[in-house]
């Protein structure tokens, strides 16, 4: 897809190849009839032509195959004759560069086919078929992966952009290529973005950060990832990225003299080792200065390592060779080696990286690697692309990468809706890792931060569903307990064990996010759908409309929310997926906009104009949850939370977290109050501060049980002062009265100083 969408009639500049067929002339026609506002003049400037194309080509491709190139450039040529980019560009400069950028890559003749043809469907309106006819299936399914939904309408920008993000990356898990000319195409794109307004700037660089970069790294496409991260830091900071500039700018003068003599010790060093090794020195990106200055809080003169060294050898047993050489020759700082050929990052990359005290007591960072380890560095997936055969001739970096891709097959059967499936893609592009071991030694990356919880779903979903506890290192611990590098992590399972609301509160992956998620969604969808309902209703009345929906009006609004049954609706509203408030506001504007087409009038009936408020009774299930900030009791006054996917959360009015969430989220609140006749037990936490007697916490916890309470947890600290204990429980009662008849009995216990009840 190309962002700089600006078209016009340009002097046919462009060479015609092939005589256009009737459907070719009319698309022409309709070109040629774009207009540009006088106001956007931009003049044309040279371009990359199809010969400097196919010459590159011609490194790699056969005859026959660069005659494929040039009949696909021929259409794309006429498809896109009478356009220019904004940069005043002919159009047909843009699909040139994209494939430039895979050739760089050498990329086969049907990806490099699909980055000439990659606009023609979205741009051109050409149909799919016709693709297949003239270029062959797998070029068609390259070309309808990189095109924008654009037909289909969608409620909000965000709502669009994240179904095409989701069409994108499913066609990427099903043919990696996708991506690669996505991301050629998003490079060329950022390359020019200079074109266009300052917002869209923004927009674009801003997109580009926080999907593309993330997804370049991960497929160790780290020459693509830098420069990406540069130029969106460029667009989205332009005068920190101007003022950074010229700082470094000043600064090599200053410091050419330290980077020239370590440039020469160590040539000489790894010379008289006997060591035949590429040295060379880089300066690390205006990005990487920028984030180290702003998350170390440190001033451009602080930060004294802004080149780093890069020595490349012609083995894996020279790469640990130079390493002792260059700690011989300075010092190491302690804690700063990593060893990434051992254990390679997640995606694939592997260097020694060591960071030595060099002259002048400056930091230099260093990174060994081979041959293969630099080339594999730099394109990453892509660097193998020439050599992908079948299954078992699969590289490593290979097999990561095809891991990767289909646990996002794996995401979207769990998914309800793309801006979920976005939300956990975004999760799981974390580029820094943690690695971890089975107890058989089987290593695993997850992202830094996963849980015991994130492993057990990495290995299966039914291992993450029946977790019922963990070893890490030998030693028993919550799931919830985060991973370090090196940890051995041993899952105990059980078949009656199953996922809670609670898990989705401390996993980190996108994997265990959405599989729990699709689990809580598929038990008690009855109860949810009934919530959903009652939820819709009251929003109905609240703009004084009649719940009762005439079969028109229904039909109208499951066409227009792309959902298959009013129960379906219902259920969405229920698992907190749509808002009852926007459904209800979108049926009223149907009516307002349709009233002679549709048999529905205004309520008169006063009575429906005051939505009663839910009724929480304490065992509705998963569609239903106490707010574990406040945990509510029958006789709080309190207030409901409409959750995505987690239902009605429940929380008393007077909760800190809650009254902080609706001023965040105003939308999400509805009234709620208890039912009569509740028939259950609830947790309560309460804290009572006590002399240091013996016997006090068994009188507490005998008064407890005589108040017809169970206690379920508790746990004691230090009071207010060294003779006295703060001991905090959980018990589980009936109501507020029966918690203030308790409270009354053990403040005249003897020792009892004083009780109170606690909120988190």
């Amino acid at each position: 897809m190309n962002l700089h969408d600006n078209k016009s009639t340009i002097p046919a500049a462009i060479e015609a190849i092939a005589q256009p067929s009737s459907s070719i002339k009319k698309r022409r026609r309709s070109a040629n009839q774009a207009h540009v506002p006088e106001s956007q003049p931009q003049p044309v400037t040279a371009f990359a032509s199809i010969t400097d194309l196919t010459n590159r080509l011609a490194e790699y491709l056969s005859p026959s195959e660069l005659k494929l190139i040039r009949e696909a450039y021929r259409f794309s040529d006429e498809m896109h004759l009478g356009q220019i980019r904004r940069s005043g560009e002919p159009y047909i400069s843009h699909p040139i560069a994209v494939a430039e950028i895979c050739a760089e890559w050498k990329l086969d003749v049907q990806a490099i086919m699909a980055a000439l043809l990659h606009d023609v469907m979205e741009d051109q309106d050409v149909k799919k078929e016709e693709l297949i006819e003239r270029f062959g299936a797998p070029v068609a399914a390259l070309v309808d992966g990189l095109s924008k939904l654009e037909k289909i309408e969608f409620q909000t920008r965000i709502e669009a952009q994240a179904e095409n993000f989701r069409k994108m990356l499913l066609a990427m898990a099903r043919d990696v290529r996708v991506i690669l000319v996505k991301l050629a195409d998003r490079l060329h794109n950022m390359r020019t973005l200079g074109a266009m307004s300052p917002e869209k700037q923004r927009r674009i660089a801003s997109e580009t950060m926080e999907v593309y970069v993330p997804i370049a790294h991960r497929l160790g496409l780290n020459n693509i990832y830098r420069e990406l991260q540069d130029l969106a830091f460029a667009h989205t900071y332009p005068l920190r990225y101007r003022t950074l500039s010229k700082a470094i700018k000043a600064a090599r003068g200053n410091r050419r003299e330290v980077v020239n003599k370590i440039m020469a010790s160590v040539k000489l060093t790894l010379t008289e080792a006997g060591l035949e090794a590429h040295v060379d020195g880089r300066e690390k990106t205006l990005y990487g200065i920028y984030c180290k200055m702003r998350d170390k809080q440190l001033s451009f003169s602080q930060v004294l390592d802004i080149y780093g060294f890069r020595i490349v050898v012609d083995s894996l047993k020279n790469s640990y060779f130079a390493l002792g050489t260059l700690h011989a020759l300075y010092k190491p700082m302690p804690g700063k080696f990593k060893d990434y050929i051992a254990i390679p990052k997640s995606n694939g990359y592997q260097s020694l990286h060591t960071t030595l005290v060099g002259p002048y007591g400056t930091p230099v960072e260093f990174q060994i690697r081979t041959q293969e380890m630099h080339r594999v560095a730099e394109s990453g997936v892509a660097a193998h692309w020439l050599y992908k055969t079948d299954e078992g001739s699969l590289t490593d970096l290979q097999h990561r990468t095809h891991a990767w891709l289909q646990s996002l097959l794996d995401i979207q059967k769990q998914t309800g809706d793309s801006a979920e499936f976005l939300e956990h893609v975004k999760v799981d592009l974390f580029p820094d890792s943690v690695y971890v071991f089975t107890p058989k030694s089987k290593i695993f990356a997850l992202p830094r931060g996963a849980t015991a919880l994130d492993f057990a779903y990495n290995i299966h979903t039914d291992i993450g569903d029946q977790a019922v506890a963990t070893r890490i290192n030998n030693d028993a611990v919550p799931l919830r307990t985060e991973l370090k590098n090196g940890d051995i992590v041993e899952i105990i399972t059980s078949p009656n064990s199953r996922p809670t609301h609670n898990w989705l509160n401390f996993v980190r992956t996108g994997k265990a996010r959405s599989a729990i998620r699709h689990y809580l969604r598929t038990i008690n969808l009855s109860e949810s759908t009934e919530l959903g309902k009652q939820l819709l209703s009251q929003a109905l009345i609240s703009f004084h409309l009649n719940p009762d929906l005439p079969s028109s009006l229904i039909d109208r609004l499951l066409n227009e929310s792309s959902a298959n049954s009013l129960e379906e609706l219902h259920t969405d509203i229920g698992v907190g997926k749509r808002m009852a408030a926007l459904v209800a506001r979108h049926i009223l504007d149907l009516v307002e906009n349709d009233s002679p087409s549709i048999p529905f009038q205004h309520s008169d009936d006063d009575s429906l104009n005051k939505p009663d408020p839910v009724l929480i009774y304490g065992s509705e299930g998963v569609s239903v949850q106490l707010a574990p900030c406040c945990l509510p009791i029958p006789g709080d006054h309190i207030i409901g939370q409409l959750k995505r996917d987690q239902g009605l959360v429940v929380h008393s009015d007077d909760c800190k977290n809650a009254k902080r969430l609706q001023v965040k989220e105003p939308d999400r609140w509805i009234d709620v109050s208890w039912g009569d006749d509740i028939n259950r037990r609830f947790d309560c936490r309460i804290s009572v501060l006590v002399n240091n007697e013996r016997g006090a916490l068994a009188r507490i916890a005998a008064e407890i049980g005589e108040a017809d309470a169970n206690i379920s947890h508790v746990n004691m600290e230090d009071g207010e002062s060294k003779d006295m204990t703060k001991i905090h429980f959980t018990i589980q009662i009936e109501s507020r009265i029966h918690l203030a008849r308790i409270m009354r009995n053990l403040k005249h216990l003897t020792g009892v100083n004083k009780i109170r009840r606690e909120y988190s």
